[in-house]
């Protein structure tokens, strides 16, 4: 018995992924450049950036915002660009690089569900508004129509009333009030009066939807082709509305109003604090998007310069839309006698209220609303378009029995999200989209981009990450990316984090507050995407047949983090060999976690 040779281990075989052989491929860079612009330029550009800009310090506000950018938005974006790239995977996918925090994948799906249902709503209010650009006279034009009250007061005539006096425009009662079937929301009074379906509204989601489908149902295929009309013809309405806004009476007042820098702001906390989460809304990291559309993208293809003219663009596009709406205001300033402070708004109140009360001044304002309401709709469908491709694109890389049915999953997505996203088209869906839009998203894609840079920097390790690029790409990333990755970065993250929590205002809706009830929905919105991270490692946990710290250890190690192309993935292997990186997680391994 003692001169027994000792048992032979088995051979350790590395574990495989099945790859998705007909995972497509953009056709040209142009296809995937225009796919990156469309998604990271939306309508927070336009209805957003200007008025957080005014209102925190004018130009000062671009000091901690360009900072943000620099600091945590092209490093974050970049990353994504080169993790979607390298792996040909969507944002589960991604996080076999370490197995073990695989449920920040099923967060990015989950906050990405949620943003698809309100997103969907906000772009399908352009659709209606388009509708009543056909009539012979704008319905908000004036205060004489059924719809409007003795609150009503006309543009022209706003300064000859005291702004403390509750008066409402006539395009503000046109978007709110409830009387007849032409205004637009018929909004209830509060978040716990629902009401009924406002059946003009469904319909313009419905019109929305079928359009979302029309563009998806080949993939790919045909986002690549429709992204050449939807995000260059944008460009050309926001341009012609800046050259008419410019030149109408008051516009440069509006104009200094929104860059005339407050440099004392810099001191403020909050400020930073907002600069911070709309680099996030802008640029779009942490949503998966980035690393979904870097998947179809050719493997040698040099992201880094395409990173930085996205961002470039986007930062520009943010600025300029701020010229194009401030002058607007500027000019409504003027005609009315109020001052731009007091008619300067954000959100679906700029889009839908103040604006379009603007443009009602103007000669032929059917024209200039049809121009505005379509730009806001072609720049709001293509965040959509990626969102939602984000989804699929996860479940296609999960279950690979779906692979031979993607349009048949298409058409489920689209009908499903169209299903839950009908409940913010009733008379108090509007208080249910802006609860959702309020706690569901923003500091969720905060912690989900901590976790991916700790993931990249940390516990793959900042060497083995720039070891793979240099493969990739052919040349090593420079210093100031391995500390932006591995230090300042995510030092800038935990402080956007913090920051962003305790800086969260109360919500309220065109001055009504939410209970207490609808409050705690929010936060479990929240909750309900972020908590898979923590839920997945305990599933790792108590599934374990290994000791817990060795289970743990092997859930860390990279999963066939290898390229999709097979001989780029032969090269990889042998490239790993020589410069000595860490071994993939092995059959054993995986079973042993089961």
């Amino acid at each position: 018995m003692a001169n027994q040779p000792p048992p032979t281990q088995p051979a350790r075989k590395e574990k495989r992924i099945e790859r998705d052989e007909n995972r497509g491929q953009w056709k040209s860079k142009s296809e995937f450049i225009l796919s990156l612009l469309g998604y990271a330029i939306g309508i927070g550009n336009v209805w957003r950036f200007p008025y957080l800009c005014y209102r925190s310090g004018g130009a000062a506000f671009l000091i901690p915002y360009i900072l943000m950018v620099i600091l945590a938005g092209i490093p974050l974006f970049y990353m994504e660009i080169l993790l979607g790239q390298f792996s040909s995977t969507g944002c589960t996918g991604m996080f076999r690089l370490a197995p073990l925090l695989k449920g920040t994948g099923f967060a990015q799906v989950v906050v990405n569900a949620y943003c698809v249902c309100y997103y969907s709503v906000i772009i399908s209010y352009p659709i209606r508004m388009i509708s009543y650009c056909f009539f012979k006279k704008v319905p908000w034009e004036d205060c004489n129509n059924p719809w409007n009250t003795d609150e009503c007061v006309h543009g022209p005539e706003l300064g000859q009333h005291n702004i403390t006096e509750g008066f409402k425009t006539a395009a503000d009662e046109f978007f709110h009030i409830s009387i007849c079937s032409l205004e637009v929301l018929r909004i209830s009074s509060d978040i716990s009066h629902l009401g009924g379906m406002v059946w003009e509204q469904f319909l313009s989601l419905l019109i929305t939807w079928i359009i979302i489908y029309l563009c998806l149902m080949r993939g790919i295929k045909t986002v690549g082709k429709v992204v050449y009309f939807t995000v260059p013809f944008p460009y050309l309405l926001l341009f012609i509305l800046f050259v008419r806004g410019v030149t109408l009476p008051g516009a440069w007042t509006g104009v200094k109003f929104y860059l005339y820098p407050e440099w004392d702001r810099l001191l403020d906390l909050k400020v930073w604090a907002d600069a911070a989460v709309q680099m996030f809304f802008g640029l779009g990291p942490g949503w998966g998007g980035l690393v979904n559309m870097a998947s179809f993208s050719n493997f040698r293809n040099n992201a880094k310069y395409d990173s930085f003219l996205i961002v470039t663009i986007n930062v520009f596009t943010s600025i300029f839309a701020g010229f194009v709406v401030f002058s607007v205001l500027g000019f409504l300033s003027d005609k009315s006698g109020i001052p731009v402070e007091s008619v300067a708004t954000g959100g679906a109140g700029l889009a839908f209220v103040t604006y379009p009360e603007a443009i009602a001044m103007l000669p032929v304002p059917q024209l200039w609303a049809l121009m505005f309401f379509c730009m806001l709709f072609l720049l709001g469908i293509d965040s959509v378009f990626v969102q939602l491709e984000a989804i699929m694109s996860s479940i296609l890389d999960e279950w690979t029995w779906v692979r031979d049915h993607k349009w048949k999953m298409t058409i489920i997505c689209c009908v499903f999200f169209f299903w839950v996203s009908s409940i913010m088209c009733t008379n108090g869906g509007m208080y249910v989209l802006q609860l959702f839009d309020w706690y569901s998203s923003a500091i969720a894609v905060i912690v989900i981009c901590l976790v991916e840079i700790i993931m990249v920097a940390w516990i793959y390790g900042i060497k083995n990450f720039m070891l793979d690029i240099e493969f990739m790409l052919g040349e090593r990333p420079s210093l100031y990316w391995r500390i932006s990755w591995q230090i300042v970065t995510p030092i800038v993250l935990i402080f956007i984090l913090i920051t962003s929590i305790v800086f969260i205002r109360t919500i309220t809706y065109n001055n009504v507050p939410y209970p207490q009830w609808a409050i705690i929905i929010g936060w479990a919105s929240f909750a309900s995407s972020v908590m898979w991270i923590p839920l997945y490692i305990f599933y790792i946990m108590i599934r374990k047949r290994a000791t817990l710290c060795d289970s743990l250890k092997k859930r860390l190690k990279p999963l066939d983090w290898t390229p999709a192309d097979p001989q780029d993935r032969a090269d990889y292997e042998a490239f790993r060999k020589q410069r000595q990186m860490p071994g993939f997680m092995s059959e054993t391994d995986v079973e042993g976690t089961k």
